[in-house]
């Protein structure tokens, strides 16, 4: 079967595509004919050398989430051949074929495309256990998330819009916030002009946080008191000289999230939840503008993900990037 394959640690001209056996299917495991996946800056961490699969998967196949059908089974299970299906896994996305657990896989709602079904795996679900499992968002609090024109972005604005909550937005593109005021942002703030800190006139309850260490300052300040600050990244880099004492007097959390670490039994109970509480508000069969959308920015054939890895490198994107066969 073809397959993305890194060459070799390096820039976009180690991306290839090659030839790799046909996986197996064990009991418990389904086999999925891979029609779209979705590009993650986990993708081009791990080109780079820097962020390897974990074991168990693929190391030279990239790709965290896909869409495609059911081509195999083994064992009892509630998936059929055929089926439509999406999730998240620990690398591999990128191939023709790919096994993966049925526990950890989760139904295409109807009316959705392969390649946007592949939009939606990883941003959703980190967004989900961010907010909802992590974050503890509720109707009524106020939550701020960075870089809100991306994947994880527009997932997590659509998702705090739909528990009531007012969502803040930050953004080095004036267009990109303008564009998120459509998936639930009330306010934005542009930070190409400066600090979100001082551009805040409340307190917020909930911060995503993709920026890391030299941000962490700002964020204890503007949160209220037992706000959460929930991490999912380090893009500004991971250390910090910060002031700890707001941690105490506010009583203040800090927590971090990441998916693609996880155990199985993890991410097999992040995909049932989410299946049961937010699927069903994709569906366009019940509402034409339904709560949760995908966003997808565009889609490239395989051939051409150095092409989708050049634009994310480059911040270009708003939503998401995908790679179809």
């Amino acid at each position: 079967m073809r397959a993305v394959i890194y060459s070799a640690a390096g820039g976009p001209e180690v991306i290839a595509l090659g030839d790799v056996p046909r996986p197996e299917v064990r009991p418990g495991f389904i086999r999925v004919r891979v029609h779209a996946a979705g590009v993650n800056r986990a993708d081009l961490l791990q080109r780079r050398g820097h962020y390897p699969a974990p074991t168990g998967w693929p190391a030279d196949i990239p790709g965290l989430e896909y869409a495609g059908e059911v081509e195999a089974v083994r064992g009892r299970s509630r998936w059929s051949i055929g089926d439509r299906v999406m999730g998240l896994v620990g690398g591999g996305a990128m191939a023709e074929l790919l096994v993966t657990h049925a526990d950890e896989a989760m139904a295409i709602p109807d009316g959705m495309s392969y390649e946007e079904a592949a939009a939606v795996p990883e941003v959703f679900l980190t967004a989900y256990d961010a907010l909802v499992t992590r974050g503890r968002l509720v109707a009524g609090e106020r939550v701020l998330i960075h870089a809100v024109g991306s994947g994880v972005g527009t997932a997590a604005a659509q998702i705090a819009k739909h528990l009531g909550a007012t969502v803040i937005g930050t953004s080095r593109s004036a267009g990109k916030l303008a564009r998120s005021m459509v998936y639930g942002v009330d306010t934005g703030i542009d930070t190409s002009r400066g600090g979100f800190r001082e551009a805040l006139h409340e307190l917020v309850d909930v911060v995503i946080d993709p920026l890391g260490g030299p941000a962490l300052d700002d964020h204890l300040a503007v949160l209220a008191p037992r706000g959460r600050l929930v991490i999912i990244g380090f893009l500004a880099g991971s250390r910090t000289a910060a002031d700890l004492a707001p941690i105490i007097k506010k009583r203040l959390e800090i927590i971090g999230t990441a998916m693609r670490s996880r155990s199985h039994e993890e991410r097999a109970a992040v995909a049932r939840e989410f299946s049961e509480r937010m699927l069903p508000l994709f569906d366009r069969r019940v509402d034409q503008d339904a709560p949760l959308r995908p966003v997808l920015e565009r889609s490239y054939p395989m051939a051409e993900l150095a092409e989708a890895h050049r634009v994310m490198e480059a911040n270009e994107n708003f939503g998401k990037l995908v790679v179809r066969w």
